[in-house]
């Protein structure tokens, strides 16, 4: 039990550096394209958060990746398509159990899954902290370019 608890932490500290990687090249990307958000029109709004979306994801798909090779180094799947799925089920806590681990290995499941909920919260938190940012920078580009607009309805409602 020691040693998967070990090698367990082992890989989530690889992953952690993976994460910790395509997030910086993500929040990277956002910070070269935010002067471009200045009124920006949403189609290339949305194109930019996109491509930040694309980033964090690439991350929890090689942290995927990551644990579906430790998995096939310790002899648990056959192919690496299998390793692969079953990673990715672990890693977003679905938890099918269409396909398990053998009884040595059984605790990894769990830990990964522990790394999933922990990575996928911090790839969450990263896109929504520039989606705010992106809306934030919209809205008031909207409002000052319709402020006369805007005055006109609120008198009208007085």
């Amino acid at each position: 039990m020691l040693a998967n608890l070990l090698l367990g932490v082992g890989i989530m500290g690889l992953c952690l550096l993976l994460q910790i990687g395509l997030l910086t090249r993500a929040l990277m990307y956002y910070a070269r394209h935010q002067k471009e958000l200045d009124g920006a029109s949403f189609t290339s709004t949305m194109m930019i958060l996109n491509g930040v979306m694309v980033l964090l994801v690439l991350g929890n798909l090689g942290q995927v990746a990551l644990w579906a090779l430790a998995f096939q180094f310790l002899g648990e799947f056959a192919s690496y398509r299998e390793a692969f799925y079953h990673s990715a089920v672990n890693f977003s806590t679905l938890g099918y159990g269409d396909i398990v681990m053998s009884e040595k290995r059984k605790l990894l499941g769990p830990i990964q899954a522990m790394n999933g909920v922990l990575m996928i919260g911090i790839s969450t938190a990263a896109f929504m902290t520039t989606l705010r940012d992106a809306v934030r920078h919209n809205t008031h580009g909207w409002a000052a370019e319709h402020s006369q607009q805007i005055q006109d309805m609120v008198k009208n409602n007085d």
